[in-house]
């Protein structure tokens, strides 16, 4: 071999192995950004206690809460962080584009209603709204008895005392109770953003609150009943007893307790200070006045006092269902019995809910004694002082001879 053929070799050779690096080069480089992309498309899982930490309604400490920047993070399209084997639907209503029904102001008798029944109806159709405070972990995990309580942005003194007190959450003979208090916006147009980040900070605090974008007025409590209803029904398929009232009661949850398991054969459960062959209001200055033209039965169903009462969850989940089919009333006591009706369900009287008061006279001192509280399982018409003495009263020393009879 010359060594003109000799430097050919050589130059073979070095352009092979020049030629080798460079594809081991680009296959390691592909290599590496094939790993890149499926770490980014698969994210390691969170150690459990960053899961926790995400569970939590706020990510921000209280002292920056007050900043005009601060946006809190809503809950109301994704789905909660939760240990289940099937995790729970979302909220599926994310706008609201309702829009005034007109058509019904060309009916006769509608020019004939007054203003606000013409309002409710004109909007009567309008029924889901998105929510603006959602808390889906209120029913995960062994959850035995909800309690639920309808409130308004400016109650806050009353949410307070009810937490408390016979709202505080705990777990009472092994039975775990949770609560929460169903809110919607205000109505003071001036104060309406101040009472709005005072709501959210309450909520940041205590994480208690479900909130929908619709006004809180008297009659929007029947949308407060068909919203709670479509949310237990969404995300509380294994609570089986809910007790649901207002701001304003004495409620002793060991006498719910008692009942519940008294009462744990009963089917569709729902029991309360019942109302048999209530007549319709036509008096138009009562605030339950209901006009002939939209309710022309002689006798409403029978109804539960909406102050509170008692029902087991199965049954709740029917009655979102039939709630759906029916049109709303300006009532949400009497919506419900409407839905039972529809349900062939007829509620349990019991005397140990007193949603009117506890006696007739007001000034009675019956009023004031607390073996009567003890022996009841709801009382309505508290202010929040009278309900801390109250409870004080009953959960100190108190000696009773027996559970009183029941008035």
């Amino acid at each position: 071999m010359t060594t003109r053929d000799r430097w050919r070799v050589i130059k073979t050779v070095g352009l092979m192995f020049l030629l080798a690096v460079v594809m081991l080069t680009v296959f390691q480089r592909g290599s590496g950004r094939m790993n890149q992309f499926q770490i980014e498309r698969h994210p390691p899982m969170e150690a459990p206690a960053e899961r926790a930490t995400l569970n939590k309604a706020f990510y921000i400490s209280p002292e920056s809460f007050w900043k005009e920047d601060h946006k809190r993070p809503m809950a109301t399209t994704e789905e909660p962080l939760v240990t289940l084997a099937r995790r729970p639907k979302s909220w599926d209503i994310t706008t609201s584009n309702c829009s005034a029904n007109l058509s019904i102001s060309s009916v006769r008798w509608f020019t004939g209603l007054e203003e606000t029944f013409q309002q409710f109806l004109i909007y009567r159709h309008c029924r889901f709204f998105p929510m603006t405070i959602n808390h889906p972990e209120k029913c995960v995990g062994d959850v035995h008895l909800l309690m639920v309580i309808k409130s308004v942005i400016t109650q806050h003194d009353r949410r307070e005392v009810i937490r408390q007190t016979w709202g505080k959450e705990l777990v009472m003979n092994g039975k775990r109770i949770k609560t929460i208090f169903l809110l919607g916006k205000s109505t003071n147009k001036k104060e309406k953003a101040n009472h709005q980040k005072l709501l959210e900070y309450e909520d940041y605090i205590y994480g208690d609150i479900l909130q929908w974008d619709f006004m809180d007025s008297f009659f929007n409590l029947t949308l407060k009943e068909t919203h709670f209803l479509k949310w237990f029904y969404t995300y509380c398929g294994t609570v089986p007893y809910i007790f649901k009232g207002d701001d304003d009661v004495f409620v002793s949850v060991e006498n719910i307790l008692e009942y519940l398991e008294s009462s744990k054969n009963i089917k569709h459960l729902f029991t309360g200070d019942v109302l048999f062959k209530a007549k319709p209001i036509r008096k138009k200055e009562n605030k339950y006045y209901i006009p002939q033209a939209l309710y022309n039965k002689t006798y409403y169903p029978p109804y539960a006092g909406g102050g509170g009462f008692l029902m087991d969850g199965p049954l709740a989940r029917k009655l979102y269902k039939v709630s759906e089919t029916l049109d709303l009333f300006p009532i949400d006591d009497v919506f419900l019995g409407m839905c039972l009706e529809v349900l062939q369900v007829t509620p349990i009287k019991h005397n140990a809910f007193k949603t009117f008061g506890l006696m007739k006279d007001k000034n009675s001192k019956l009023n004031k004694e607390p073996c009567f509280f003890k022996s009841m399982i709801v009382v309505h018409k508290l202010l929040p002082q009278e309900l801390k003495d109250m409870w004080r009263l009953v959960h100190t020393d108190l000696i009773c001879a027996q559970k009183m009879e029941l008035l």
